[in-house]
């Protein structure tokens, strides 16, 4: 018997996405999932790609996960704290949600609203000194989507010295998939099919965890709802500071990080090439005419954006492997 799991709002989209990725993993035991509205439904009922998995979606109660060694929240925003603090302190939790991963409470109820919860250990391991710290706690918040595709861009940038952090501007698109799945009027097909729109311009609630995250100290931020499923693309600009090599100082810092990958000189990243994996794709190179350095990074907002993430984060936490049970590789076409 390996480790016995719970995941919680397995209804939506990273929902479905762990439910994915934990029937194939080799030490987690996926024992019971719950869900609000779709309680009672079978798994593959409300996630058709996953037919044949046995498994029916309770109540989210406490209830549902006291005999578990570890819970995935992946509630809306705001409901994470009140069913972890019904947990005991024995059971490990990781929160895709974002009520933990915020250390200022003024900037939360300022991009969230409502009394802060509370901060955890961020779960990112790529930062420095963060899979130690990940590694030996109990109780790990998730990285955002859009978040964890600037971040990975940004923060070498910033800790080498190379990027300004009072000048930082980020344009990221994203598929529909990471606004939720819940029926809205702007997110049907045929308002988004050959559209590009921005959205929350200018009071993104990933600001205040991306700044937290890098050191910038002022982040203009704009993101775009992008006419496919899943998948981000950040575009990042920063005054450039010294004459270093933005890419080298990227290449550098990730040498040795199994999910992030520097491309060669000659190539960018694109979405289509980490759909379905747990890695993010790099490149950077400074502007000829501003002088200003460009990153842009690539991910799937499901995988390393949300779900991928999370496993990663609990492999960490159980002394397993990073990799294990994830994807480095992408689907093609």
């Amino acid at each position: 018997m390996g480790v016995r799991v719970g995941v919680a709002g397995a209804s939506g989209y990273a929902g479905g996405e762990l439910l994915r990725l934990l029937a194939g993993h080799p030490e987690f035991d996926l024992v019971t999932a719950t869900a609000h509205s779709q309680a009672g439904s079978a798994a593959g009922a409300v996630h058709p790609h996953l037919s044949g998995l046995d498994l029916t979606l309770g109540a989210t109660t406490a209830e549902a996960f006291q005999d578990v060694d570890l819970v995935f929240l992946a509630l809306p925003h705001g409901q994470s704290a009140a069913l972890a603090g019904q947990l005991p302190e024995s059971v490990k939790i990781v929160d895709i949600g974002a009520d933990f991963r915020l250390s200022d409470g003024d900037a939360w109820q300022r991009y969230y609203g409502g009394e802060h919860a509370g901060t955890w250990t961020y779960g990112l391991p790529e930062l420095p000194g963060q899979r130690e710290r990940i590694a030996n706690s109990t109780r790990v918040a998730n990285t955002g989507c859009y978040a964890v595709t600037t971040i990975l861009a940004l923060a070498p940038l910033i800790a080498a010295g190379v990027a300004d952090p009072e000048d930082v501007v980020v344009v990221a698109s994203s598929g529909t998939s990471g606004a939720g799945k819940s029926a809205k009027t702007h997110l049907l097909a045929s308002e988004v099919m050959g559209s590009l729109s921005t959205y929350k311009t200018g009071r993104h609630q990933h600001v205040p965890e991306i700044k937290q995250a890098t050191g910038a100290t002022s982040l203009s931020f704009t993101p775009v709802l992008a006419p496919m499923p899943r998948g981000i693309l950040a575009t990042v600009t920063a005054r450039r500071a010294t004459d270093q090599d933005p890419r080298e100082v990227l290449a550098a810092a990730y040498a040795t990080d199994p999910f992030v990958h520097v491309l060669a000189e000659d190539r960018w990243p694109q979405t289509a090439s980490v759909s379905g994996s747990n890695s993010v794709h790099l490149q950077a190179t400074v502007d000829a005419d501003s002088g200003r350095i460009i990153a842009v990074s690539a991910s799937d907002n499901l995988g390393k954006g949300a779900a991928g993430q999370a496993v990663q984060n609990a492999n960490l936490m159980f002394g397993l492997p990073e990799t294990t049970g994830l994807q480095i590789y992408g689907v093609a076409p």
